[in-house]
């Protein structure tokens, strides 16, 4: 799809949510639990809608929280609830909403001792950091954030006791839970005025920030001087990057302190529409040409709004891709990590780049490859059997330096530190080590295309099984590979993947649009990536007519 015509220019007033409106949707209108678009669904990364579209309204935060205050008290969770939020306009009526439901309900609710913004990953190493060595009275937590959404959009995600995003087994629950109470009119549902509700407060930022140095090599960073600019795209990490450079003496600077609800500030996604994507060259385009215009900083990085995925520009390169970064990431922490446990293995999405396998397989380790989702990462990076895991979509974490967990959800923050790490240890960027890694291993072409589809096929796809493939060529050369499940969990990959000797495509339903994406890799080039997008149509199409 072509990009819009606008995309990666300023924002315009005309593009720019109407927040009473979008604050009078949220209070004022009432989801209908018949429609199934208005009920509550958890994705990958929680619940998420708009107040304007009736898909995320203060019923649905409601019924959603009564819901987890009864799942965790089924699990036997009794210890505190670390609650965050980040800049979205919708998250602070949503987290308002929250505390008045986890309050009624006397949970112990710890808030931002500074009433300010909470990163996801500092909700996960805060929860952590509680339960370590303990056996009862175990903390989990909710961050009120859509991620990179547009700014119209509000999400409630949970986290279990063991930090990372919730498993499917929690998220169905609690959706189910949630849609009862909908349906009940929110009969069940305790709540008491915020005004009267028990918090408690917690310095999210100092517990964090003070034990960077466990993960990340700061004083490499410090010593050699490395420039830094930090663009929080006014997000939730705005003043956990000024703390940063003040508590840990960086050269750091955030170049866009504002925060902005309508997030005004930002330039257009490839739609057209605000997005905060810290991976998205248009979302990205005033830093990128602040570094080319005048490169100040060596390194320069972006997040989006919660803060679980990084964006690195650098001074040679521009804006990298997350599949080039994340590769680059692999080779150096392996090679500098002798704390690590020898077997830890390095983990990715089906989806993420064959450069990684190449990677993993020079270095001796093994490969995790999952679906799509960080919850298939959390057990190997809680008990550091996976040192490394990382999604194609920018999102990561790994281990800290004695290799037991940081953090179970993607931490951005790490990631962007870790670019300077790089610079500073070995003396080149990121980019200049993305360029050894293809004059080592190949050049690949990757590229992810939407294909429209109706929900009936997407649903036939979903459920593929390997026998459905009958294709035994693509692009040329023989198919090596059909897969449904994970080989790294054996866990249904939600879709296809075929591979070949130097290519592969994975194709996956939308769970918000009617279209199917393909995400396609080449290691012969652009044109040889065109023919394996056009084959992987027919192999699908083919396969759907079979299911």
């Amino acid at each position: 799809m072509a990009p819009h015509p606008r995309a990666g220019t300023p924002a315009r007033p005309e593009d720019l949510v109407d927040l009473d409106e979008l604050y009078a949707a949220y209070r004022d209108r009432h989801p209908d639990p018949k429609v199934v678009a208005e009920r509550v669904a958890f994705g990958t990364s929680g619940h998420r809608g708009s107040s304007l579209t009736t898909t995320f309204n203060d019923d649905h935060i409601a019924a959603t929280s009564q819901a987890i205050v009864e799942y965790r008290a089924a699990q036997g969770t009794d210890g505190p609830l670390f609650l965050g939020r980040d800049t979205h306009a919708l998250s602070g009526p949503a987290w308002t909403t929250a505390v008045e439901v986890f309050a009624a309900n006397d949970v112990h609710v710890l808030v931002d001792a500074a009433g300010r913004y909470t990163p996801t990953p500092a909700v996960s190493h805060a929860i952590l950091t509680h339960n370590r060595g303990r056996t009862s009275g175990l903390a989990d937590g909710v961050v009120v954030t859509p991620s990179h959404n547009p700014p119209a959009d509000g999400g409630f995600k949970y986290n279990p006791p063991h930090g990372g995003p919730a498993g499917t087994d929690a998220t169905g629950w609690i959706a189910d839970r949630a849609n009862e109470l909908l349906e009940a009119g929110l009969a069940g549902v305790r709540r008491v005025p915020l005004a009267r509700a028990t918090t408690r407060p917690h310095d999210y930022l100092t517990g964090y920030v003070d034990d960077l140095p466990n993960v990340v090599d700061l004083d490499a960073i410090r010593q050699a001087g490395v420039r830094i600019g930090a663009d929080p795209l006014g997000g939730a990490a705005v003043d956990y990057w000024a703390a940063i450079a003040e508590r840990h003496r960086l050269d750091l600077t955030v170049v866009n302190p504002e925060v902005d609800p309508r997030f005004a500030f930002m330039t257009l996604d490839w739609d057209g529409r605000i997005r905060m994507d810290c991976s998205s060259p248009y979302a990205m385009a005033s830093l990128v040409a602040r570094m080319a215009e005048n490169p100040e900083y060596r390194i320069a990085t972006g997040n989006d709004a919660d803060s679980d995925r990084h964006g690195i520009v650098t001074a040679d390169g521009g804006l990298m891709n997350p599949n080039h970064y994340l590769s680059v990431a692999i080779g150096y922490l392996f090679a500098h990590r002798p704390g690590w446990p020898g077997g830890a293995a390095v983990g990715k999405t089906a989806v993420s780049s064959s450069m990684i396998d190449r990677v993993t397989a020079d270095l001796g380790r093994t490969l995790l490859e999952v679906p799509v989702g960080f919850k298939w990462f959390v057990p190997g990076l809680l008990d550091g059997s996976v040192g490394f895991g990382g999604e194609e979509s920018a999102g990561a974490s790994f281990l800290r330096f004695d290799g037991s967990a940081w953090s179970t959800d993607k931490d951005g923050i790490i990631l962007a530190l870790l670019a300077s790490e790089i610079t500073a240890v070995t003396g080149s960027t990121p980019s200049a080590h993305y360029r050894e890694l293809t004059g080592r291993f190949g050049d690949p072409a990757y590229a992810r295309t939407d294909v429209a589809a109706t929900r009936e096929q997407k649903s036939r796809l979903g459920k593929l099984s390997a026998d459905d493939v009958t294709a035994t060529e693509l692009a040329g050369e023989p198919i090596t590979e059909r897969l449904t499940c994970a080989p790294g969990n054996g866990e249904p990959l939600g879709g296809l993947k075929v591979t070949t000797e130097s290519g592969w495509f994975a194709a996956r339903p939308s769970g918000t649009e009617d279209v199917y994406k393909i995400y396609a890799e080449s290691f012969r080039g652009a044109e040889h990536l065109a023919r394996i997008q056009e084959e992987a149509r027919d192999v699908v199409s083919a396969a759907l007519g079979g299911a």
